[in-house]
């Protein structure tokens, strides 16, 4: 099933298309060669709001295609990842003083999430996520988890279950979530009256001037920038307080949300707030310039590829990513320029790529068939994986990326 719409998810205004990467797969819908002639494809289209400054899918899959008991993406599997997360929760303990008997609620928190290391530290915690998979495995570590989609009927029960929330957390989920009007209803009616939701997700102006194109994929519903994130939060008696720039998922704005009139701005708050005004988000040419710069990367990556073909270079792509799906079929880049794909996740390997059906294998075929070249697919995981390979693939090979621009690491074109 798609779920499309010609009007704002938020403010229900007339949206038009400004960006268009044609067909797209699950991003993260790795595939069995039997099953490719059911493969699933929507078209992967952004529109910007003018009303609200929301920028957003118009087409995207039923979430219950996406979350469900094969979710590929396992946070676990990145030490940078556990490292935030960690740090997340040593913020609340440093920063807010938290007790070990308040309440943290995190929403998509995957197979372990900061409420792994509350958990761990012996605080009250409920973690919720809608992937029987990854909840299984969060469970299993004894993490107190809830098997479901956040939403104003879940946060209703966790309300009259538990108490209500001290903290609520989110770190790159609340993207994910296409229905706005349920999940920040349920945050306002689960946040104690000096309670904050404090959520993190890739940041628009990131992207546009990355060109990171591969952020935006099926799971990525909304990119936010401050601006959108205060219309949303305006319409449920919410606010924001509090803002901070983290280099997670390549470039994330961390919002402090409270209920209205619960605590002051910050001089961090109204930084951000200026600096996007002067940018001047709702002018149209933002945008016109950003899919000319897509255009111009995607021919440039081919070109390279081409090229190191050409001269008999072999190519591989360092990790399969739910990203990496955007860039390769956006792209058309399939096994003649990218012989295989590797990566650590168990579900992902032996299996294809969505889409251009590239194969994955894990890291002992890897190191078994090293290659001239490597696309350096999750480039915002780049200083942990140069740091793993600068004994191993360093050594011998060379590393692509594709952002800011295309070019070979330690090179020039």
């Amino acid at each position: 099933m798609i779920l499309r719409t010609n009007n704002c998810r938020l403010c229900d205004q007339d949206i038009k298309s400004i960006i268009s990467f044609g067909k797209m797969p699950i991003a993260n819908g790795f595939i069995d060669k039997k099953d490719l002639d059911s493969e699933y494809f929507y078209n992967l289209e952004v529109a910007f709001c003018t009303n609200c400054s929301l920028f957003q899918l118009i087409e995207m899959p039923d979430p219950k295609i996406l979350f469900n008991q094969n979710y590929a993406y396992h946070s676990g599997q990145s030490k940078f990842m556990q490292s935030h997360f960690k740090d997340i929760a040593k913020m609340l303990i440093n920063k807010y003083n938290l007790k070990i008997n308040q309440f943290c609620v995190e929403i998509g928190n995957n197979d372990g999430g900061i409420v792994e290391y509350l958990n761990e530290l012996g605080y009250n915690h409920l973690g919720v996520d809608p992937s029987t998979n990854v909840y299984n495995i969060a469970k299993s570590k004894g993490i107190n988890v809830l098997n479901d989609y956040f939403s104003f009927d879940v946060a209703k029960k966790i309300s009259k279950d538990y108490k209500k929330a001290d903290f609520i957390l989110a770190a790159n989920a609340l993207s994910h979530i296409p229905d706005l009007q349920s999940v920040f209803s349920g945050i306002e009616n689960l946040l104690s009256d000096d309670g904050i939701f404090i959520t993190e997700d890739p940041y628009l102006i990131d992207i546009l001037k990355k060109i990171s194109y591969d952020q935006i994929y099926d799971e990525h519903v909304y990119i936010f920038s401050l601006t959108s994130m205060q219309n949303i939060c305006s319409k449920f008696g919410l606010e924001l307080f509090d803002v901070e720039h983290t280099n997670s998922a390549g470039g994330s704005l961390r919002c402090f949300i409270a209920k209205k009139g619960a605590y002051n701005k910050t001089n961090n708050y109204n930084f951000f707030f200026d600096y996007e005004n002067k940018l001047n988000l709702l002018n149209n040419k933002i945008y016109v310039d950003f899919n000319r710069s897509c255009k111009k990367s995607k021919e440039e990556l081919l070109k390279l590829l081409k090229s190191l073909t050409n001269k008999n270079k072999t190519i591989c792509g360092y990790s399969a990513s739910a990203k990496n799906t955007t860039i390769y079929n956006y792209c058309g880049i399939g096994t003649e320029y990218i012989k295989f794909l590797t990566d650590t996740t168990p579900i992902k390997q032996n299996k294809l790529s969505p889409g251009m059906h590239i194969p994955i294998y894990d890291y002992k075929y890897f190191n078994e068939n090293l290659p001239d070249y490597c696309f350096l697919g999750a480039w915002n995981l780049k200083e942990e994986i140069l740091n793993k390979e600068k004994n191993n693939f360093s050594t011998k090979g060379k590393w692509i990326s594709h952002v800011p621009h295309v070019h070979i690491l330690n090179d020039t074109l």
